[in-house]
């Protein structure tokens, strides 16, 4: 066996130990997945036939990003396991993608307006009540308690929604889920078009402005659809969200107008089911006595 072909089997063998790592620790990075698989397209090929001087190149280079960017994954599940966020320190998250991978379902312009002034304003919202019931505790004075818990409730839970949307969403979303996840859904709706009409009724028939949730009830152990105004109105205590759909006027007004029924169908192009599967698989483990 040539040097060449050595290499060829060792990168075979690894790819086989990433790809059950990257899947255990339920990593969800798509450049590193798009390297994966094309090299895992390269060991295939090999396999059938030697491969070419620039083919075996591009799979070393191919080795080497992919060593970079798991090594950034699993600093960065090292770095969430061990972090709590301090109170009143909660920071936007960055959104998976650029501002316009979203067209033509959702424009550029929006998901700017909405992420960066929108979705930090319940940022900022949280961290000055979180900061402001904090001043409370120490000084123990609580005159003001009750506004605060209300800022508390509303700013943290549009910053909590809105990190979910983001997840919930990509440039390649769309389809049926797939699994586990369809299982349960056709479990507790019947089927999955069913589901996808009273998920879209639901967040048609917001009163107001809110959203539509998926969730995962511990307590009835089943797949449940809410609808929530606001951020918080009319939510279900005890219940884990796993897809959710914003249905504020600042999520489509720019593109839709008022028109939140067609938003809520193109919406569906754009969901990416392994996200939500990735959060029903963990959400799912955990069950309470049922009642």
């Amino acid at each position: 066996m040539s040097n060449r072909q050595e290499y060829v089997k060792q990168v075979k063998e690894w790819l086989i130990e990433v790809e059950k790592f990257v899947e255990d620790n339920r990593m969800d990075n798509e450049n590193l997945a798009d390297v994966l698989r094309k090299l895992e397209l390269l060991i295939t090929k090999s396999n059938e036939e030697e491969l070419t001087e620039v083919e075996f190149i591009n799979l070393q280079e191919m080795v080497t990003e992919a060593y970079a960017m798991l090594n950034v994954e699993v600093n960065t599940v090292e770095e969430e396991d061990r972090q709590s966020v301090p109170i009143g320190q909660h920071t936007l998250p960055p959104l998976p993608y650029s501002y316009n991978a979203l067209e033509p379902y959702i424009s550029e312009e929006i998901m700017k307006l909405h992420h960066d002034k929108h979705h930090q304003s319940y940022v900022d919202g949280l961290n000055k009540a979180e900061l402001k019931m904090k001043e409370a505790r120490e000084k123990n004075d609580y005159s003001l308690l009750k506004h605060w818990e209300r800022e508390a409730a509303f700013h943290g839970s549009g910053h909590y929604l809105h990190t979910i949307f983001w997840e919930n969403m990509s440039p390649k979303g769309g389809g049926e889920p797939t699994g586990p996840l369809m299982h349960q859904i056709k479990k507790d709706f019947g089927s999955f078009s069913a589901f996808k009409q009273h998920f879209s009724e639901a967040a048609k028939q917001v009163e107001g402005v809110g959203w539509a949730i998926l969730v995962w009830s511990p307590r009835a152990r089943r797949l449940e659809i809410l609808q929530s105004e606001r951020h918080m109105l009319l939510t279900q205590w005890d219940t884990i969200p796993l897809l959710v759909l914003d249905v504020w006027e600042h999520a489509y007004y720019l593109q839709y107008k008022n028109n939140r029924g067609e938003y809520v169908k193109q919406w569906w192009n754009l969901v990416k089911w392994p996200a939500v599967a990735k959060r029903f698989e963990r959400a799912s483990k955990l069950q309470w006595q049922p009642y």
